[in-house]
């Protein structure tokens, strides 16, 4: 348990390290500005691809830990193993894996598109403040209410779905990577607003995902959070139109 528990923190440190030297090699600082020499262009799929899965497990490797801690809860009175333990944390990475795919070909698109640049932040104030809006709506809808409910309390999910050995907890796995897909997915996207190189936006995103998973508070925060994407994206767009952006 302990080695398990050790390499999975482990991976979660080096994959934060691995993304700030990638940032340091596109010439960003943690704040996503440009500080020298991009040595490492990000405008192939082959280039994003990698920096995009190692950000999934850097990012939802923290918000694991409550849904871990279920199954571990449940090992001993439901024949759970650590081999279903892995496959449980397996499934839950293929599936953002999957998104990570599906993510960088959204970003080539709007690169290519002229959306926004190299860096990945939006070039253009309305794209930015629709984003906002988007997400920030979203944290009202049925589909997040679903969503968050699963991933707010995984015991539920695995007292519904239970199998056992490393083959039933992969497919829980990706049942619940499937679920927190859908209920994250916004905040990922939030990339394009403050950039998907600055360490800074997106350890603050990571923090916001941790507490929506939190079994005490996380029904308190995910509403307000909507509140204030809403209004940072009219802010947004009342500065653009005031200013003719």
């Amino acid at each position: 348990r302990t080695v398990l528990w050790l390499g999975f923190f482990a991976t979660i440190i080096l994959s934060w390290m691995f993304l700030f030297m990638m940032a340091r090699m596109s010439g960003v600082d943690v704040f996503g500005r440009s500080v020298g020499m991009n040595m490492m262009p990000m405008t192939t799929f082959g280039a994003l691809f990698p920096m995009w899965a190692i950000m999934m497990a850097a990012m939802m490797f923290p918000t694991m830990v409550p849904t871990l801690r279920s199954y571990e809860d449940l090992m001993v009175s439901a024949d759970g193993t650590r081999a279903g333990w892995l496959g449980v944390l397996l499934g839950y990475f293929v599936v953002w894996v999957a998104f990570a795919a599906l993510i960088t070909g959204v970003q080539l698109a709007l690169l290519f598109g002229g959306v926004v640049d190299m860096l990945g932040i939006a070039k253009s104030p309305w794209f930015t403040a629709a984003l906002l809006l988007v997400v920030g709506g979203f944290q009202f809808t049925r589909a997040k209410e679903i969503c968050h409910g699963v991933c707010h309390s995984p015991m539920m999910y695995f007292l519904g779905h239970w199998k056992t050995g490393f083959a039933g907890g992969l497919r829980m796995g990706l049942g619940l990577g499937a679920f927190c897909v859908g209920c994250c997915w916004g905040f990922m996207a939030l990339g394009f607003v403050g950039g998907v190189m600055s360490l800074l936006w997106m350890g603050a995103a990571t923090f916001f995902m941790v507490l929506e998973k939190l079994p005490q508070i996380g029904h308190k925060v995910t509403k307000p959070m909507g509140v204030a994407l809403v209004v940072v994206g009219l802010a947004v767009a009342c500065n653009a139109l005031i200013n003719g952006g």
